[in-house]
């Protein structure tokens, strides 16, 4: 009998863990578990074995498991929960002839090559050029961007923190935004604002600079009332997506992404009506001389529901991941 390779995407609240059979990428046997309620990942592991019926006989031999922490060495410490862990002890307690650990946003870029093109929205059709590199990037709980290219056996990802380089206002609005977010946080990156929170955040920018008082008090509430038509709310939106516009063009020189521009995270695919109503593609591709170069570059919203397992299921077997 051939066994299944165990693969998993775990953040800070939960594990979701999958089987794949080897040499595909299809996971199965999904499975959502909250980290809180386990001491640590070989607890939760074990259990989601146990739910999905496999023994000690037929358990997987083989896993890749992304975590939303940096990856580094043998110590493995999550970001937002209490998990910390040892990769040798865990390949240990599990039984496993194979064990990579990788970023979240490295199995989020790995996947994308294997979503379904109906999973796939375009925003830009432009042109992708074979054998040049891909952006990856996604707001969610913070700003995740990494990038690919397309080496001679496999997909090589190339994992960045540009989450994290310096907003640039490119208007008054935004040089206004600055200043009200440099009083609360001092260096602004452009994650302070291109997340969840940054979301809310910027709703409260935006009503401070408009002598509005706040009224919502969450992300999924400011969308909620931008769709019921409350102006701060509207015009925070339309903002948010003007500066991804602006950072994911920016992203893209730096790149030299004209493989293509794919969108992920958990945001985006529920402001999709919201796009072309937006300044995304305008600040896309106002990048002055180089304009027509991010103007052919083909950006789509990915909106695959395990853009994770599918990386994880990627890197198992892949020689350019450790």
């Amino acid at each position: 009998m051939t066994r299944p390779a165990l693969i998993g995407d775990i953040g800070g609240t939960n594990a979701r863990f999958a089987l794949v059979t080897p040499g595909a990428f299809v996971p199965h046997d999904i499975q959502s578990l909250p980290c809180a309620d386990y001491p640590g990942l070989v607890e939760a592991a074990h259990d989601y074995l146990t739910r999905v019926g496999l023994t000690d006989e037929d358990a997987p031999r083989e896993a890749c498991l992304a975590f939303a922490c940096p990856i580094r060495g043998d110590r493995v410490t999550m970001t937002n929960n209490h998990w910390t862990f040892s990769r040798r002890a865990v390949e240990q307690a599990l039984g496993l002839s194979l064990f990579k650990a990788i970023n979240d946003f490295t199995a989020q870029a790995l996947g994308v090559p294997h979503v379904d093109a109906g999973d796939l929205v375009e925003i830009q059709r432009g042109e992708a050029i074979p054998h040049a590199a891909r952006l990856v990037i996604g707001p969610g709980t913070g700003l995740g961007v990494a990038g690919l290219f397309p080496g001679r056996q496999a997909w090589i990802p190339l994992p960045t923190e540009g989450g994290h380089v310096t907003f640039a206002p490119t208007d008054e609005r935004e040089q206004n935004l600055l200043r009200h977010f440099r009083n609360r946080y001092g260096r602004v990156s452009v994650e302070r604002i291109l997340c969840g929170q940054g979301l809310l955040d910027l709703y409260l920018a935006h009503c401070s600079l408009k002598g509005a008082p706040p009224r919502l008090a969450s992300p999924a509430e400011v969308t909620e009332a931008a769709a019921g038509g409350d102006p701060v709310a509207r015009d925070t939106l339309l903002r948010f997506l003007k500066i991804l516009g602006d950072v994911c063009g920016d992203a893209a020189l730096t790149m030299g992404a004209r493989g293509g521009v794919a969108l992920c995270g958990g945001i985006l695919p529920r402001l999709l009506q919201w796009l072309p109503e937006s300044r995304f593609l305008e600040a896309f591709t106002a990048k002055g001389r180089m304009g027509a170069y991010t103007g052919a570059i083909p950006v789509q919203v990915v909106t695959a529901p395990w853009t994770g397992l599918l990386g994880a299921a990627e890197a198992l077997h892949n020689p350019e991941v450790e």
